[in-house]
């Protein structure tokens, strides 16, 4: 078992520490329009920050990730006077809405079901333009897609819209007519890779992943020239067959930490949605899935930490060399994916400045990390039922994990907490600097895990070396949970402790906080508003089943928040709020 220090053995320490010599906090918004940039063509940061809080320019409102707006005409003291101001149904249907919109210039972008793309008049929800890239689901020959054919929305720098599509393709639409600027095929076609999360940018390059860990491919994470569409860089996150060669150093190093064969299935580590990046320490933060398969008994017969599944891992924004890195679950056996939102934060810990990332990943625990060097800095419980691991050593920042949780290892099946579906999944969590808390939908579940004995890898389908789905013998009765199915917990994260929780309604959707005092939710089939020192929900309003995120903005002196929400039955469709507003439900609610 080595220490999480001696684990990131290419630490570049030279490099590392003249970057520890000018970081500052990481940029709330880096260059997402060109009417921000100075004559050379470079963005100018400062003017970005000025025009920025109305805004919302990227998936989590800035690069850090903070899902946090500083916009306060909405407080706690007159959301319930929140009306709706307009609604548009999206007239595209057959996924859940998982979007978070973006607003740039009185505009709205946002996408649906299958990497359906759209434009409306952030005043009125007024169509401007729409482009639907026409791919059929899988049932009609589409792409495989592990979960729905979800996507999770769009990036915006200088005149473009930037969307990745189910079939992995990268696609730079005309963001004021929609029209095609240019498309790059980023995955091999004919292989079972797809596209759900949003792109980010970082130093005028287009950041995607991608997803398919289950059918079995081999991750890895992509930068596009913004202008061209031209490969700046591309940094896998597993190693390939050694008789191939090694892309890196990194890939070397992680190679030695895998057993048999494993590249004949890909090994996974699909970085399937999220990003971060600190323009000041210049590194992309990045967060791999699930190996491929998921029993590690298949996947790397004796064992093997398997660098870097379930990972978060430092990139150099310029070259996508690897920094450094942090492994959430070792030799991960569960699909404990560490692709779940992370945030950048600045926090005082035990008396000194930190400037840290955290995140909640799948296996249930919340981390703070160092950013700049990657050191463990703390690890506790987030959900209530955990029963893979019962903690993390302080020490060595590695799980204590329970007897029972090596089910291939044991050749015996379990019921183990959490389940695939994680403790916590795609849904941001969002920070408000004000209370110092995180605000964190989480969740509790459990599920039975057995490795099978005759695995054989088979194009085109699940590919995980478990009975998960159906099959196998006699099991042991289900546990019962002890906590909630969902809720949303508001964490400190200096202190890695919880400070209050609200039980849900349903299953979670994504949260918002912001300068009002509020914490905007998606539960169940409501938007939820929060007291965010409390947890007192102080307002509520039926938008349709699978709330996706809420985002806020503000025109002509009118702040607005707004959420996507609703079924295929219900009709998908986008809403948006506004004191006092005047609309007419179109649901009669």
């Amino acid at each position: 078992m080595q220490h999480p220090l001696r684990r990131n053995r290419f630490l570049f320490v030279a490099s590392l520490a003249a970057l520890v010599a000018v970081v500052h906090p990481p940029q709330p918004v880096a260059g997402q329009q060109s009417a921000n940039a100075d004559e050379d063509g470079t963005v100018n940061a400062a003017a970005l920050m000025e025009a920025a809080p109305a805004e919302w320019l990227s998936y989590g409102r800035d690069q850090a990730e903070t899902h946090y707006s500083p916009l306060d005409q909405i407080n706690a003291g007159n959301v319930d006077r929140l009306e709706l101001a307009w609604s548009w149904e999206i007239p595209k249907t057959g996924a859940r809405l998982e979007a978070t919109p973006l607003v740039s210039d009185g505009v709205m972008y946002a996408t649906g079901p299958h990497s359906f793309v759209f434009a409306l008049d952030a005043r009125t929800g007024e169509k401007i333009w729409q482009w639907d890239p026409g791919i059929p689901d899988e049932r009609q020959g589409g792409p495989s897609v592990c979960c729905g054919d979800v996507n999770r929305g769009v990036a915006i720098y200088g005149d473009k819209v930037y969307a990745g599509l189910l079939d992995g393709r990268l696609v730079a639409l005309n963001k004021a007519t929609g029209l095609v600027e240019w498309v790059v095929q980023t995955t091999p076609p004919g292989q079972d890779y797809s596209i759900t999360g949003a792109p980010r940018i970082a130093n005028g390059n287009v950041i995607i992943g991608n997803g398919g860990a289950e059918y079995g491919i081999r991750g890895y994470v992509t930068a596009y020239d913004a202008e061209t569409g031209a490969e700046a860089w591309r940094t896998y996150t597993v190693p390939g067959n050694p008789a191939d060669g090694f892309e890196s150093e990194a890939m070397r190093v992680a190679a030695d930490t895998w057993n048999g064969e494993w590249w004949v299935v890909g090994g996974g580590g699909s970085a399937w949605d999220t990003f971060a990046f600190d323009p000041e320490a210049n590194l992309v933060y990045v967060g791999t899935g699930n190996g491929a398969p998921w029993s590690r008994e298949i996947r790397s017969p004796g064992g093997g930490d398997n660098l870097y599944l379930s990972s978060i891992l430092a990139l150099n924004a310029d070259d996508g060399e690897l920094v450094w890195h942090y492994q959430t679950t070792p030799g991960d056996d569960w699909d404990y994916t560490a692709t779940q939102p992370m945030m950048l934060l600045d926090l005082t810990i035990d008396g000194r400045e930190r400037k840290v990332i955290v995140q909640a990943p799948k296996n249930g625990f919340f981390f703070v990390i160092d950013r700049l060097t990657g050191e463990f800095i703390s690890g506790q419980a987030y959900a209530d039922d955990l029963t893979w691991a019962s903690g993390i050593d302080p020490q060595t920042g590695r799980p204590i994990e329970t007897p029972e949780a090596r089910y291939g290892t044991n050749r015996q099946g379990a019921w183990l907490s959490p389940a695939p579906f994680g403790a916590h999944n795609w849904r941001p969590m969002a920070w408000n600097p004000a209370t110092g808390l995180v605000y964190l939908p989480a969740q509790n579940n459990v599920s039975y895990y057995e490795m099978v004995t005759d695995f054989q890898y088979t194009l085109g389908q699940w590919n995980t070396g478990t009975t998960i789905r159906g099959g196998g013998g006699p099991r042991p009765d289900r546990p019962s949970l002890t906590g909630p199915r969902t809720l949303l917990v508001a964490r400190d994260p200096a202190t890695n402790t919880e400070v209050w929780r609200a039980p849900s309604q349903g299953g979670n959707g994504g949260t918002m906080s912001t300068g009002g005092n509020l914490v905007f939710w998606g539960s169940g089939n409501r938007l939820v508003a929060i007291n965010a020192t409390t947890g007192e929900e102080l307002w509520a309003t039926e938008v349709g089943g699978g709330t996706a995120t809420p985002m806020t903005y503000q025109l002509d002196g009118v702040q607005y928040v707004s959420i996507l929400g609703g079924s295929t039955r219900e009709g998908p469709r986008m809403w948006t709020f506004a004191l006092d507003g005047s609309a007419e439900s179109p649901r009669g609610n």
